[in-house]
């Protein structure tokens, strides 16, 4: 029995995301359509918040997560694009943004609570297939746990980095232009840019 499976016995409807979308991810954007990654660290703890995708809130958008509320904020100001009411990023997810976590459970209430269970393994064999891609891909890299990712981008892929969108790291994120960097950065090697629109 796995890690997971046997916190799932041990903790019913306590471990986030429900099992049907612990890799909606991959799911949303194979490996064959990633265009941009988006590295996250794990789910967000709180019952009908995580979905699978890194930074997508599903929970009640009168309440977004700090680091979700400085993405909005970034990309108003980047792309000039208004998010709607909803914390979904799902819409990134079908424009080849592939919004993978490093850990893809966790426990209610308790971030960073499965961070022994191997996940990271895995996650970083996904990374290891976007970077044997042979056409660029740009990987956003927000924070210390997905900066430590880097020696796992190489060329021709492209690295952008930026302080966590925290609110307790915001003023290193806020104002760093991430979404336009990306889309020059493909542009650069002939790739069209992200469509950032929600």
């Amino acid at each position: 029995m796995s890690l997971v499976s046997q916190a799932r016995r041990e903790h019913p409807d306590e471990i986030y995301p429900p099992e049907g979308v612990v890799f909606a991810a991959l799911e949303r954007t194979p490996v064959a359509s990633v265009r941009a990654v988006l590295l996250g660290q794990d789910p967000y703890p709180g019952p009908g918040q995580a979905h699978g995708l890194a930074f997508s809130f599903l929970g009640d958008p009168d309440h977004l997560p700090g680091s979700l509320q400085n993405i909005r904020k970034e990309l108003l100001t980047d792309e000039h694009i208004q998010a709607p009411r909803s914390g979904s990023l799902e819409p990134w997810a079908r424009h080849g943004v592939l919004l993978l976590n490093t850990i893809l459970t966790v426990q209610r209430g308790e971030p960073g609570s499965h961070r022994s269970f191997r996940w990271q393994v895995f996650t970083d064999a996904v990374l290891r297939a976007v970077a044997r891609k042979t056409e660029p891909v740009v990987f956003l890299l927000w924070g210390r746990v997905a900066q430590a990712k880097s020696d796992l981008v190489i060329p021709p892929h492209i690295r952008i980095e930026a302080a966590h969108p925290s609110r307790r790291s915001q003023r290193g994120f806020l104002g760093q232009h991430p979404f336009s960097k990306a889309d020059h950065a493909l542009e650069t090697t002939g790739r069209s840019p992200i469509d950032w629109q929600l």
